[in-house]
């Protein structure tokens, strides 16, 4: 057997991905095991865990692939310091000494890292290590895992080494590079400048700036074209440099862009104005007619009937829908694990079929990422063992009986925290490390936001529903395991919206119901929908029929367990201290049932939310 280890790191979301054969067995990013969020070190907790998962050690490993080139990134940042000399100085001077120390020196950081993790083992006694591109990196994590024999590979991300869009052709077991656009130009850069802009942090405030944007107008589109972004009709564009900061200071836009559109960036946590949501909707339909571009030209170019898609930019959910819905291509398939994090999967599956020249199996219509359940999962004798020692009272139930209790509990409002078999990579929960409610409660929005998440009222919940119902609710046809696709609701199940709404603006209009699931409509009626298969996640997928049975409705509420500025919980403790923390009536830990009100409150917790940096 052949083990390749794939690893990002030392930027964002770093993680590890260990493959056998060019079969996946185990990803997870660090940060679920640090609980520091978007940890950007060396990833030793999940290279551990993927390692033990497989059962071997370092020295069974073929490889080692890293997902980026970092000589080739130090040349970007020399040659774009002296493009805009003598202004980057300030920047300069701030990147220097990180460069210098650690990341030109990097196969020697990496080898000192992976040998602190195995004392017996030298540095000699390594595998090899292999440096993919970054593009290329996510081109990889995008096809190979996908259902396709041939399809379009578009990556479109902030910039990697140089390149910030990418389009390339998958055949078989080969990634063909077509055509790129380089960096400063880069369509997540423009967005992310907006996320800054709205007051809201970059790399991961990017989803609220979606999420905002149907409440607000798009009336800075224009000036956006005008003046930020030459957009030519084949989607490629370029950016106008004088309205940007982030090649040359430490911020990501300057004076001039706060000229163009009315005053300073918004201080972050402050109160959200008018403004704020016209910009993130502006920006918004700007980022979906350059998607919508760029994969017509892709499709023109190649006559492919498959499209897939990775990088950070293909997170945007709102904009694949339209691609699915308006493009040229018969279907889409994007990388659950889309950003960074991603990049550990592409390089370790690149160097198999690249690198190794190996052929890819025989498709069977099913991608190869086995539903992104990729993380650890825990035993019921392990929770138990675990509960025991809290003293924390629960209940262990028979699968037959557990699933129809769970529902009851959900049909009466009750909010659940549900720990179900191995952790989802990426960063979406998908019914593993999630947090439920019924989606028909007019206050499951707000109570979620406000008691149990702990974020702001605006942010919209996402929908898990029965594969073979998702038509009956939605204007969608097509599998969307990742929760990577938005949708409209359909018009039978819309409500009519108030004649007079002079009075409602804004954040006000999120308490008007819009159709008979309130709690996972949008303001502008759409849904980000994960559609849930027997085959991936039994277990979530009996709780759905169990809860259809009862009421009618296969669907759920279905949101990330954890509180905001904290990553996804990954163990029984975690889940147990969130579930404490929050207003969560219910948690389900594999067949172990706890009730909040039979539990005492943990001692010595007073400023927990200190904890977790806000996001």
């Amino acid at each position: 057997m052949s083990y390749i280890l794939g690893i990002s790191a030392f930027y964002h979301d770093s993680a590890a991905c260990l493959i056998r054969d060019g079969d996946i067995v185990a990803a997870a990013q660090e940060e679920r095991f640090t609980r520091k969020k978007h940890d950007p070190g060396f990833p030793a907790h999940a290279v551990t865990y993927c390692l033990a998962e497989a059962g071997i050690s370092l020295k069974d490993l073929r490889y080692i692939a890293f997902y980026d080139k970092p000589l080739v990134k130090f040349e970007r940042l020399i040659e774009t310091y002296l493009s805009f000399a003598p202004k980057g100085l300030q920047s300069f001077v701030a990147a220097m000494p990180v460069w210098l120390k650690e990341k030109l020196l990097l196969r020697n950081l990496l080898a000192k890292e992976f040998t602190a993790l195995a004392p017996g083992i030298k540095q000699s006694e390594l595998p090899q290590l292999l440096f993919g591109e970054h593009h290329e990196s996510h081109a990889a994590s995008a096809f190979y895992p996908s259902p396709y024999e041939k399809a379009g590979v578009l990556c479109m991300d902030g910039v990697g080494e140089w390149a910030t869009t990418s389009a390339w052709l998958g055949d078989g077991h080969t990634l063909t590079p077509l055509w790129e656009i380089p960096f400063p130009h880069s369509l997540g850069l423009l967005y992310s400048a907006f996320t800054y802009y709205t007051g809201f942090k970059v790399n991961s405030g990017e989803y609220k700036v979606m999420g905002l944007a149907p409440y607000g107008e798009p009336k800075y589109v224009k000036p956006i074209y005008e003046h930020l972004l030459d957009l030519k009709p084949d989607g490629t564009f370029r950016l106008n440099m004088e309205y940007f900061n982030y090649c040359t200071g430490l911020t990501m836009t300057g004076n001039k862009f706060d000229d163009l559109f009315g005053g300073p960036a918004r201080k972050p946590e402050s109160k959200l104005t008018q403004r704020e949501m016209d910009l993130a909707r502006s920006v918004q339909e700007v980022t979906e007619e350059v998607m919508l571009r760029v994969t017509r030209t892709l499709h023109d170019e190649t006559g492919i009937e498959h499209l897939c898609m990775a990088g950070g930019v293909a997170l945007n959910c709102v904009g694949n829908g339209r691609i699915l819905r308006e493009g040229p291509f018969k279907s889409i398939w994007i990388q659950p694990a889309a950003g960074d994090a991603g990049g550990a999967v592409g390089a370790a599956l690149s160097a198999w079929h690249r690198y190794d020249d190996q052929p890819r199996p025989r498709g069977n219509g099913m991608d190869r990422m086995s539903g992104s359940y990729l993380g650890p999962k825990h035993s019921n004798a392990e929770i138990e063992q675990f509960l025991k020692r809290t003293e924390a009272p629960y209940e262990l139930l028979a699968d037959g009986v557990l699933f129809d209790r769970v529902a009851k509990d959900l049909a009466d409002g009750k909010v659940v925290g549900w720990l179900q078999g191995r952790m989802e990579f990426g960063p979406r929960a998908l019914g593993g490390r999630s947090i439920l409610g019924d989606a028909r409660n007019t206050k499951m929005q707000s109570v979620m936001n406000l008691k149990i998440k702990y974020r702001e009222s605006f942010r919209p919940f996402a929908p898990s529903i029965l594969r073979e119902r998702v038509s009956d609710f939605f204007e969608m046809e097509t599998d969307s395991p990742y929760m990577l696709l938005v949708a409209p609701v359909r018009e039978t199940r819309r409500l009519p919206s108030p004649t007079d709404r002079s009075n409602l603006w804004g954040i006000d209009l999120l308490n008007v119901p819009r159709s008979d699931v309130p709690a996972i409509t949008h303001l502008d009626y759409s849904a980000r929908i994960q559609t849930v298969h027997e085959e991936t996640n039994p277990r979530y997928y009996r709780l759905l029929k169990a809860f259809e049975a009862q009421t009618g409705y296969p669907l759920l509420v279905n949101t990330s367990f954890n509180v905001r500025g904290e990553p996804i919980v990954c163990t029984p403790e975690d889940a147990y201290r969130c579930f404490m923390r929050t207003e969560m009536d219910v948690l389900v830990l594999e067949n172990c049932v706890l009730y909040k009100a039979q539990q005492k409150p943990l001692e010595k917790d007073i400023n927990w939310q200190q904890e977790f940096e806000l996001d």
